[in-house]
């Protein structure tokens, strides 16, 4: 399998999966890699296989989620070492469904999700939580609080686990990126703000601070 690595070999390492309708090398997965490993963090990016094979001019759609994991779990067998795993949107979902077993197993130190998607756009009531509800994993989801996958009202109702943390970014979309006139901050503002966060989340879950 293709992976583009980004950071120091001797830096922990985070491994992320993209999103649904995003190649691993496309912008937004290249900005916040690149901060993120700018941090001192080692950076792996990998792409599912439906992904893939656009390269060759197929345009297979996003599978359903539980049918990835396996994908997910053999990136992690040759990434090896104890990671923490992650993904933007779609990717840290796949991630998130995987984190538990691989965490009581010692694979992983932790969880880390962009943009995590708690529901379908204007479907709230079709929550994407329950195996977050009793998830022991640490975990950071940084999320911007106009993002019609998750608002926080709506996340507050969903009972997360208590080793859920979530960093809200105000007023960012799914894609982090803000109103700058109407919050002040500009995308690249909060694309740093996220890559901090990520950064010291995985030097702290690794012992590595």
């Amino acid at each position: 399998m293709d992976l583009l690595v980004d950071g120091p070999d001797d830096a922990p390492t985070l491994v992320l999966a993209h999103g649904a309708g995003a190649a691993m090398d496309s912008r937004g997965m290249t900005d916040v890699a690149s901060r993120i490993a700018a941090r001192g963090v080692r950076v792996v990016r990998f792409e599912f296989a439906y992904m893939a094979s656009r390269r060759s001019g197929g345009r297979r759609p996003p599978p359903r989620a539980e049918t990835l994991l396996d994908e997910y779990r053999a990136v992690l067998a040759e990434v090896g070492g104890r990671p923490v795993i992650g993904g933007r949107s779609m990717g840290g979902r796949v991630a998130s469904m995987i984190a538990g077993s691989e965490f009581e197993a010692g694979s992983i130190a932790g969880l880390a999700c962009l943009s995590y998607p708690f529901h379908p756009p204007a479907a709230a009531d079709r929550p994407r939580t329950a195996h977050l509800v009793d998830l022991r994993v640490p975990t950071l989801i940084v999320q911007g609080t106009r993002d019609p996958f998750g608002s926080p009202d709506e996340v507050a109702g969903y009972g997360l686990g208590e080793s859920i943390e979530v960093l809200w970014l105000d007023d960012g979309d799914h894609d982090l990126r803000p109103r700058k006139a109407v919050s002040g901050h500009t995308h690249a503002q909060h694309l740093d703000t996220a890559a901090d966060a990520v950064a010291a989340f995985v030097m702290r879950v690794t012992g590595r601070r």
